[in-house]
């Protein structure tokens, strides 16, 4: 790899910023002075840039408790966003697997691994999503089957893929889905003349979220939760 290159990508520094550092004589490769920006580097060569050393950014699979009031997007002029809560090099580079509406709370993933984040967020890929969810009204014994024969949802011209309903309580219920249309699960529950007050996704796929992770925290997956959606 050229070194500018790498710069670029531990850092995220533009090409032209790279080349300015190696101008004003601030990086070293293996103690040396570095002086060409398309200087290859090896496997094993130690790159200093004002003396502090670089490391390549791998490929990150981040869980995240979010707390109600944020949204998952990279910025937005009226609300704060899930990556305020977060401290990581490059944030830029990071984006949430699917969405979590303003008041909902609960499970996001976060990743820089766009094929990774497309097995989970594409519908042709059927990844379910489980929810608990908080309603205004009792939930009659029929949604359970009124839900998995699918839902027809104000101003779509296709049923809800079939979702499975498990009733806690006459007002909390889980529901199971394995797309995410807009707004569906509140959108589900209003197509039976129910409202929903409160939202929290409990699982994605066969991950659940970690009970010891608290609103606003996160951590990076293991190596086989990463390989749970492979």
């Amino acid at each position: 790899m050229r070194l500018d290159k790498f710069i670029c990508d531990c850092t995220g520094l533009t090409r032209s910023q790279a080349g300015k550092v190696i101008r004003q004589k601030l990086v070293t490769v293996n103690g040396a002075e570095a002086k060409q920006p398309a200087l290859q580097l090896q496997a094993s060569d130690k790159v200093f840039l004002d003396g502090e050393e670089l490391e390549l950014i791998g490929l990150r699979y981040i869980v995240m408790h979010k707390p109600a009031g944020y949204i998952c997007s990279t910025e937005d002029p009226d609300h704060n966003t899930v990556f305020a809560l977060m401290d990581e090099p490059l944030l830029e580079r990071l984006h949430t697997v699917g969405r979590l509406d303003l008041d909902t709370t609960g499970m996001v993933l976060i990743t820089d691994d766009g094929q990774w984040s497309h097995k989970i967020s594409s519908p042709k890929h059927h990844c379910p999503k489980t929810y608990r969810v908080w309603l205004a009204d009792p939930v009659p014994e029929s949604a359970i089957e009124q839900f998995a024969e699918g839902i027809m949802l104000r101003g779509e011209k296709d049923l809800t893929k079939p979702a499975k309903l498990e009733i806690i309580d006459p007002h909390q219920v889980l529901l199971t889905i394995s797309e995410g249309r807009y707004h569906q699960v509140k959108r589900m529950f209003g197509a039976i003349g129910n409202k929903v007050e409160k939202l929290h996704r409990e699982q994605i796929g066969a991950l659940p979220l970690d009970p010891d992770l608290a609103e606003g925290e996160y951590r990076y997956l293991t190596d086989e939760e990463v390989a749970l959606f492979r």
